[in-house]
């Protein structure tokens, strides 16, 4: 394996720029009630020229005296905003007009699951980009040196999306954030990273991790950065299957002549390979003597791996208990998503520090949620150990947008709230970042009636964590439907849904959702449930359900109602 370098230039450069921006986040976080307001106003200025501020009336709520007062207009003159509220807006920008949103028009787009067939396109502002992204990222590199100083003495694996994933009407490019933000970190971190960012373009997933891996496990990693921990699951999995073939790769300095990877990628990604004997022969004798090798076999060194640990994705952390070594922090990635950067965990906790001085931030509480006339809490409002669902105003064109999750708020970051995830709310599950609709179900399920001609008397979908994999449950008006016919009708639906939400056909390509399950239900099901459930004390004239929940009891009732 090769040997541990001196960190000392990315300690010091880091230490020196990721420590003023942290000392500003401090600062930020002593008083966030002025922080708040001076933040809201900061955007509002901003924006106020723009289609949406003057429709929205930007000039008149800065005319206010006292944040109480600033507030109180915001919330009159800018209604709670989801994505369909922002679409038409976001279009304008889409097709090439400036001035909509914001001043001027996005660097690129961040795609994303909706709720309806069309997938959100969330803009990046140079601003945004700056002063968010570029900022922060620095105090992220800062806090890995401030938990484990010898993090960049080796090599680092970062699994991110691709930077252009293609374009929109007016040229703009859409991608992924995470990649831009690889793609524009110090270049002394960039050359750090074990393999090139080219190897994010293989469209297959199997030879996109093999790839990643390969490269991998043939160098001394100390970091490894992605957010979702069931990517460690699946590249886990390709080790197992194909750890040989990496040996004799690695031994030759070769990648796998059989993989589904185009010339144009694998002339970007020879520069990294060369014939490496010595550390073949270490791994054919980790091999030998373990028998399954895991990364604390392989990455003895790692000293931090960065994923999600929060809400769903903690069923996962199980899959690779006991796989690293024990000096390795696993620190939670924070709360983090295609529409902002909310904030980041700062130590070994799973509570985000947020941006107070970057996003304005309201939050409802949980009790509220379903409220016609909600009370909007202020950032300096939150109590410790309540449940809030947080709404975002930003520099990219965000206005009191309801990010539909459920968060708990933690201990306090100097004056300041933190917060975890708890769950997606409001009709959205989720196993692995799907962000999977019920109502993209519902209309996947009812194409498929239709194109098949098989009406159903009732359907219901489960999530379920421990396999990965949706449970869907069918009531066929014809009783006698085999399962085989049952089969394709899951097929179809499956198709739909790729089709309709793209995180959710990423997330099946890459293994990390699995197959669907498929189950035939008896005659007059969902009255059957019904009955057990008010025999258990639900009121009948309230009684109510999702027909797509990650909930195990309601599961296991119809788990007894298969045919």
């Amino acid at each position: 394996m090769e040997e541990p370098v001196s960190a000392f230039v990315p300690n010091f450069l880091l230490g020196v720029a990721g420590g003023i921006q942290y000392l500003n986040l401090k600062r930020a976080s002593r008083n966030p009630r002025n922080t708040s307001e001076k933040t809201l106003r900061g955007i509002l200025e901003y924006a106020k020229d723009t289609v949406f501020g003057k429709e929205h009336h930007f000039a008149e709520i800065l005319a206010a005296h006292d944040d109480e007062e600033l507030y109180s207009l915001y919330q009159k003159y800018v209604p709670a905003q989801d994505y369909e509220d922002l679409r038409p807006y976001i279009d304008r920008h889409k097709n090439g007009e400036s001035g909509i949103l914001f001043p001027g028009k996005p660097i690129m787009y961040a795609t994303t699951s909706g709720t309806t067939n069309e997938p959100k396109w969330i803009p990046i502002t140079d601003v945004y980009m700056n002063k968010v992204y570029g900022k922060m990222t620095k105090v992220w590199l800062f806090n890995f040196i401030k938990n484990r100083p010898k993090v960049f003495t080796g090599k680092i694996v970062s699994i991110v999306g691709k930077v252009i994933e293609g374009y929109a009407p007016d040229g703009t490019v859409f991608g992924s954030v995470s990649g831009v933000t690889q793609r524009d970190c110090p270049k002394f971190v960039k050359k750090l990273y074990a393999s090139p960012a080219d190897v994010f373009s293989i469209t297959d997933y199997t030879a996109r991790y093999y790839a990643i891996m390969r490269m991998g496990i043939e160098r001394n990693i100390t970091l490894v950065v992605t957010a979702n921990p069931s990517t460690i699951v699946e590249m886990q999995n390709n080790v197992n299957e194909y750890y040989d073939q990496y040996v004799e790769d690695i031994e030759k300095g070769t990648l796998n002549a059989s993989l589904n990877i185009s010339k144009e990628i694998r002339d970007a990604i020879q520069p990294y390979l060369k014939p490496n004997p010595d550390r073949a022969a270490e791994l054919r004798a980790l091999k030998e003597k373990y028998g399954t090798v895991l990364p604390k076999h392989y990455w003895p060194n790692l000293q931090i791996l960065n994923t999600w640990k929060c809400g769903n994705t903690r069923v996962y952390l199980d899959k690779f208990k006991d796989s690293f070594p024990k000096q390795m922090l696993h620190q939670e990635f924070g709360y983090f998503s295609s529409e902002c950067r909310f904030g980041l965990v700062l130590d070994d906790t799973n509570n985000t520090v947020l941006f107070p001085h970057m996003h304005y931030y309201e939050f409802v509480a949980e009790e509220e949620i379903e409220s016609e006339h909600p009370h909007y809490l202020q950032l300096h409002e939150l109590v410790p150990g309540k449940r809030y669902c947080p709404f975002v105003t930003t520099y990219a064109g965000l206005y009191r947008y309801n990010m539909n999750d459920l968060l708990e708020a933690g201990p306090m970051f100097e004056g300041t709230p933190t917060v975890h995830m708890i769950q997606k709310i409001n009709g959205i599950v989720t196993m692995t970042g799907e962000k999977l609709h019920e109502r993209q179900f519902i209309e996947a399920v009812r194409e498929a009636e239709s194109a098949l001609k098989m009406p159903l008397r009732f359907f219901v979908g489960f999530a379920d964590l421990d396999i990965s994999a949706y449970h869907f449950y069918y009531e066929f008006a014809e009783q006698t439907t085999t399962q085989q016919s049952a089969e394709l009708f899951t097929q179809y639906v499956d198709k739909v849904l790729q089709k309709s939400n793209i995180e959710y056909k990423a997330k099946r390509e890459s293994f990390r959702v699995k197959d669907p399950v498929t189950h035939r239900l008896q005659k007059d099901s969902f009255e059957h449930f019904k009955a057990q459930c008010i025999a258990e004390g639900a009121r009948d004239g309230q009684f109510k359900m999702n027909l797509l929940m990650q909930d195990e009891k309601r599961h296991a009732k119809f788990k007894n109602l298969v045919l």
